[in-house]
């Protein structure tokens, strides 16, 4: 029978965009060297700023996240320096390959996939095997569902005066209760494309006053990404470069909701659709992958034994035009991630899981039809009342 299919995002980024912020980016007209941009400019760094929860310094590119990650290396450090980086999952990954290119002494906190981190461990590398440059971690490890005790390992690092904690918060801002300047939090990355919002092509980075200060000492090669440059030149409301005019148009609108949702309830969304999501897969008899800590911006679930999780994620978009994650690296075809973060809430969630359970059906794992919904909804009636 011929049906009608919306195409959704399930995906931990790019993530489903607010409407409001969509329909700004197609009527964005504006020139990047006017004043009329440099308010609409300023305004959107302040409440950046909100958004991370900060006073700090929030630096603006076009890039992808990865390219405010490339510029906390470039600008934090200088060839041969020794630095720690806490890795459980691909993006952990990314930070040692990040900190090889630049030719980084590179000493590694590992944690396999699926677990957090030990701060235990981190304390005895940091006590034992520094001084460090910098300590580079995720927020939340997207590849994996994991969370990471970000406060416990600024607690470790922030008595320490020549180095900084950098944290990845792509995927944890907006999602995690994380304070930058109450922990000590140096150097925090963000990107568009994850609560926020809006497309990929922006990222972005708190810088605190001791990262300031090390970044003068830095030697290492930098051109677009110079933290500096780019400082001096968004207090006047510009960028060095030409920006992403349509989509920091795009964002200066999600930022205004987001103000008016405010920052705690944003978080407080993507808890509530996490543990639903949790309990749900427990109803359909799946097991999760990060059964210690984990994230609120992502879940992590194992395939049936014997089913390819790739399978899942294929029925999932051919059946219903939802496009759920695989897993990656090693856990591809083990693994699928629903993610929870973006303009995302309970009557998409309770859909995506329906379909979910009917994908599970048709590739004959045994579920009940409507377990995991039951689950979800009454996660949602104890937290929505």
């Amino acid at each position: 029978m011929p049906q009608i299919i919306k195409e959704r995002l399930f995906t931990p980024g790019p993530t489903p965009l607010l409407m409001e912020g969509q329909a700004r980016t197609l009527t964005a007209t504006l020139h990047h060297r006017t004043e009329a941009f440099k308010q609409l400019m300023n305004e959107t760094l302040e409440n950046l700023r909100y958004f991370f929860n900060t006073k700090n310094d929030v630096l603006m590119f076009s890039s992808s996240g990865t390219g405010a990650m490339e510029g906390s290396i470039a600008n934090l450090t200088s060839p041969g320096e020794r630095v720690l980086v806490c890795t459980a999952g691909k993006f952990g990954e990314r930070w040692v390959e990040l900190a090889s290119a630049y030719g980084l002494e590179t000493v590694k906190v590992e944690a396999p996939y699926g677990q957090p981190l030990s701060v235990e461990e981190i304390g005895k590398c940091l006590r034992n095997d520094g001084p460090f440059r910098a300590v580079y971690v995720q927020a939340t490890e997207t590849s994996t569902g994991v969370s990471h005790d970000v406060k416990a390992i600024s607690d470790l690092v922030r008595p320490l005066p020549e180095t900084c904690l950098v944290v990845d918060g792509i995927t944890g801002l907006g999602t995690t209760d994380l304070r930058p300047d109450e922990w000590g939090l140096d150097v925090v990355i963000g990107g568009s494309q994850k609560a926020l919002m809006v497309p990929p092509g922006l990222a972005f980075a708190s810088v605190s006053e001791k990262a300031w200060k090390l970044i003068g000492k830095s030697k290492s090669p930098r051109y677009y990404f110079d933290f500096a440059k780019e400082r001096k030149n968004l207090a006047k409301g510009q960028s060095s470069y030409t920006p992403a005019t349509t989509l920091v148009v795009g964002l200066h609108a999600t930022l205004q909701y987001i103000r008016e949702v405010g920052r705690e309830n944003l978080i407080a969304n993507a808890a509530m659709l996490a543990k639903a999501t949790r309990e749900a897969a427990k109803a359909m008899g799946l097991s999760l992958f990060a059964t210690d800590s984990p994230a609120n911006a992502v879940t992590a679930i194992k395939s049936p034994e014997g089913m390819d999780s790739g399978a899942i994620v294929k029925e999932m978009r051919s059946r219903f035009g939802a496009i759920i994650a695989n897993g990656q690296g090693t856990m591809k075809g083990k693994i699928f991630r629903l993610a929870h973060l973006g303009y995302y809430d309970a009557l998409e969630l309770f859909a995506g899981l329906a379909g979910v359970e009917i994908s599970l059906v048709k590739l004959g794992h045994k579920c009940e039809l409507g377990s995991g919904v039951r689950a979800a909804q009454k996660v949602y009636m104890e937290h929505a009342g």
